[in-house]
């Protein structure tokens, strides 16, 4: 199944990042998420949906309840994507650091 969803529009959300915090520690039924918000289980649901579609958490059926776990896999593409620019500014801090010690120098 195709991702329906970026997963970056996915965790740009502040409750979306909460609720995918929580399964990382433990799958989790809908209304067991839900008590750790303020917002209805409704709007819970809409969020669980939209991490469910790109693929940030997985559904369970365990008898007749539904539990949610996180998909730690599916971040490595957030990780993989946030490295090629940790590379670029390494590099960038790395060249000024050289230039201000060259500055120094020169000043003594």
């Amino acid at each position: 199944m195709d991702a329906r969803r970026d997963i970056f529009q996915a965790i740009a959300d502040p409750t979306r990042r909460a609720i995918v915090s929580l399964l990382a520690v433990q799958p989790m039924t809908p209304g067991t998420i839900a008590e750790n918000f303020d917002s209805s289980r409704q709007t819970i649901s809409k969020h669980i949906q939209i991490l469910t579609e790109c693929q940030l958490v997985r559904q369970e059926q365990k008898g007749r309840e539904i539990y949610y776990r996180f998909n730690a896999q599916k971040m490595k593409e957030v990780s993989d994507w946030v490295d090629q620019y940790r590379k670029f500014w390494d590099n960038k801090f790395n060249s000024l650091e050289s230039y201000l010690a060259k500055i120094q120098k020169k000043k003594k």
